[in-house]
């Protein structure tokens, strides 16, 4: 299930890019749906937990403007839009998983998928890029909530 689940990650990243690319190129027939569906269709036989990568693409597309909120503050000197596509995208999915995915994905993996995206798709140094953003997002929003939901003893 995990490789399956990397190569889900893959799909969606391709998917994702493909969607903001085309939206910024002011494409108007533009469709999530299509673009994913078309993708899944090649590896019709290699990933079983098509739901998995379907919830991951619609999630960070419902949540992309939030998530890009809460990515801000922790990468200061990098505006968001100014952020290669490629990079962007793999933060969001990092990201997406890390907040909205805890029970499913545990955030040791969610970090190490994006890193190991970031190798295969960004530059040479995008996966440390995003192993410093994931992993301060991490310690500023993942475990603070951690800790403030731990009842005291």
């Amino acid at each position: 299930m995990a490789s399956n689940r990397h190569l889900g990650r893959i799909v969606a990243l391709q998917s994702l890019y493909e969607y903001e690319f085309r939206i910024q190129s002011n494409d108007t027939s533009t469709d999530i749906d299509e673009i994913l569906n078309r993708n899944l269709e090649r590896y019709e036989t290699a990933i079983d937990d098509k739901s998995f990568v379907n919830d991951l693409v619609h999630g960070v597309i419902a949540k992309q403007a939030e998530i890009d909120v809460q990515l801000q503050p922790i990468a200061p000197d990098w505006p968001i839009e100014q952020i290669a596509r490629i990079d962007r995208s793999i933060l969001r999915i990092g990201f997406y998983e890390l907040l909205y995915f805890p029970e499913l994905v545990p955030p040791k993996v969610a970090i190490n998928e994006a890193v190991e995206l970031a190798k295969a798709f960004g530059s040479d140094n995008s996966s440390k890029f995003v192993n410093g953003v994931l992993g301060t997002a991490y310690r500023t929003l993942v475990e603070g909530n951690l800790a403030d939901a731990k009842p005291e003893v």
